[in-house]
């Protein structure tokens, strides 16, 4: 039984996705998760997932970031990122930050076969239409050494960083994990000493840095399947 996460906030995209998914191959069980932190939460009760179809913009994502937490804390899961942003850059900076595929939302059916497919088979996937582009795109050192420092996290220690992101103080954090202020401060003595930054605004930056647009915004505000 193969066991596949779809991991996306729109429902009705989800819907299609475990479609797809389940008639890709025999035997596929498929969990659904909608923000990053549901993410991690069905990865720690299944780990016998073998692949994440992964929206990079679905909420506590912080596009990239999260994309190299879970390569970080679950390496043997292959991702296959799912996004309505298809410019090769953004595409390069996917697979430098560990995934396996990416699958533009504009793609048929047959392509989000195929990627499950190859995927599974422990093939590289990239549509036809933006190989190419995305092979001539070289790789940023800056983002290779970034996600390695990310990679040093801890899952907790990543839920920190982002609330610590957002502008939280450390008693604002410790209440909303349920842990003690001293932790919370142990935790963010670590990330800074990990991704090598001096102080709370540095930290965050780290995070902006690797949020990407999201084009298909105005159709998620309208009530549209994006």
């Amino acid at each position: 039984m193969h066991q596949i996460l779809i991991a996306d906030d729109h429902p009705l995209f989800r819907t299609a996705l475990r479609t797809v998914a389940s008639e890709s191959m025999e035997g596929v069980e498929t969990f659904e998760a909608d923000t990053l932190d549901s993410v991690f939460a069905v990865l720690d009760k299944q780990p016998e997932i073998e692949l994440i179809l992964l929206d990079l913009h679905m909420p506590g994502n912080h596009g990239l970031a999260g994309l190299a937490a879970i390569r970080a804390q679950y390496p043997m899961v292959a991702v296959i990122v799912v996004s309505a942003n298809d410019d090769p850059t953004v595409v390069r900076r996917a697979l430098d930050y560990g995934a396996a595929g990416f699958l533009p939302k504009s793609s048929g059916l047959d392509d989000l076969n195929a990627a499950i497919t190859s995927v599974m088979n422990l093939e590289q996937w990239l549509p036809a239409s933006l190989k190419a582009a995305v092979m001539r795109t070289e790789t940023a050192s800056e983002d290779a050494a970034m996600s390695a420092k990310l990679a040093s996290l801890s899952p907790q220690q990543f839920r920190v960083l982002r609330m610590v992101a957002d502008g939280l103080l450390n008693k604002q954090i410790a209440d909303r994990l349920g842990v003690q202020e001293r932790t919370v401060k142990a935790h963010v003595s670590a990330i800074f000493d990990r991704l090598g930054v001096r102080n709370r605004t540095q930290a965050g930056v780290v995070l902006r840095e690797l949020e990407l647009t999201d084009p298909s915004r105005h159709l998620r505000e309208n009530g549209q399947p994006a």
